[in-house]
């Protein structure tokens, strides 16, 4: 099953199952978050849920899509009353590809770089036997449900970055339920976007490069295989299509398993609140920063992986404002 969130002036929030170029707007629950808590509550399937919900009120897919409707998609799920209680975050060096981009950023003279070998521990030991634990991944912090974007919203490069670049992966959406135990509600197409340009000059600048506005959308799939994966990344200039490539995920094209990095990123406690919702980008396969892009402003990403539905597009936007130092008053 496919669902989308959507906003209206005047209606305000609403869910909506995927029914080809129609959207099932659903009955009671007003957004995926609320679905799953319901579901969880009734201890039914989220997909089930969602269809004993489903209404007879449809919307025209494709204007909402192609922004000629006053509804507008959002990301494809958050914690709708407090976003701060979405925590946004990653694993890198999943992909043998984004690995090797990351070792040629930082390669000097050693033979082998601190991001091939630790994507090598995930080669050896990513993908252990079921119910025991494999090496750990890298981790990452994004930030906030308030870093969140859905389709069709610009992508931020703040005052203060050096660059800001597309990274085409899928993520896994999750809420914790009321024993602490992460539930995954599904995937969905991502654009997990950092600055390349910070992260080069020092990979000890990982961890800020990282704090950006990204995108995933618009829709959420409930039971997507996640196996072999294939989709392409684009960019688009003035109108015309300046770089592209295919691109692969899925466990057979990954060093962890999923269930891995799911291991390693609710072993901790606090990552365990009940309530709390989790959006955790899987890693990417390729980008345009690798090969020598420079994104410009009104630049336009696009990512689409077969299975997920339609493409995630997101615009440029460069803060042309001069930065400002931000002081820390006495109390």
């Amino acid at each position: 099953m496919h669902l989308v969130q959507l906003k209206h002036l005047k209606e305000g929030r609403r869910a909506a199952i995927v029914d080809g170029a129609r959207l099932h707007l659903l009955k009671t629950h007003r957004t995926l978050y609320d679905l799953a808590q319901a579901a969880l509550e009734a201890g039914k399937k989220f997909a089930e849920t969602a269809e004993e919900d489903r209404s007879s009120s449809t919307l025209d897919y494709d204007y909402i899509y192609q922004d000629r409707s006053e509804w507008q998609l959002l990301q494809a799920f958050d914690h709708p009353r407090e976003p701060a209680r979405c925590l946004v975050s990653g694993t890198g060096l999943t992909h043998k590809a984004s690995a090797q981009n990351r070792a040629n950023m930082h390669q000097q003279q050693a033979a082998i770089t601190d991001s091939m070998r630790m994507y090598e521990w995930g080669v050896e030991g990513g993908s252990p036997a079921a119910g025991e634990i494999g090496a750990q991944p890298e981790w990452f912090y994004k930030g906030n449900g308030l870093i969140l974007r859905g389709h069709g919203d610009p992508l931020l490069i703040p005052a203060f970055a050096e660059d800001g670049g597309e990274e085409p992966e899928i993520a896994g959406v999750y809420i914790v339920d009321g024993e602490g135990r992460p539930r995954r509600v599904g995937l969905t197409i991502a654009n997990e976007f950092s600055d390349h340009k910070m992260e080069k000059r020092n990979y000890l600048y990982l961890a800020p490069s990282k704090l950006r506005t990204c995108s995933i959308g618009p829709e959420l799939v409930t039971d997507a295989a996640f196996d072999l994966v294939e989709g392409e990344v684009g960019i688009e200039r003035g109108g015309r299509t300046l770089w592209s490539r295919p691109i692969r995920s899925g466990e057979s094209h990954m060093c962890h398993t999923t269930a891995n990095l799911e291991h390693h990123h609710f072993k901790y406690p606090e990552h365990r609140r009940p309530g709390d919702a989790h959006v955790h980008f899987f890693g990417a396969d390729a980008f345009s920063f690798g090969e020598g892009i420079a994104l410009e402003d009104g630049d336009v990403m696009s990512v689409s992986f077969a299975g997920f539905g339609r493409a995630l597009k997101n615009t440029i936007r460069i803060d042309r404002f001069a930065q400002e130092c931000v002081r820390a008053l006495p109390l």
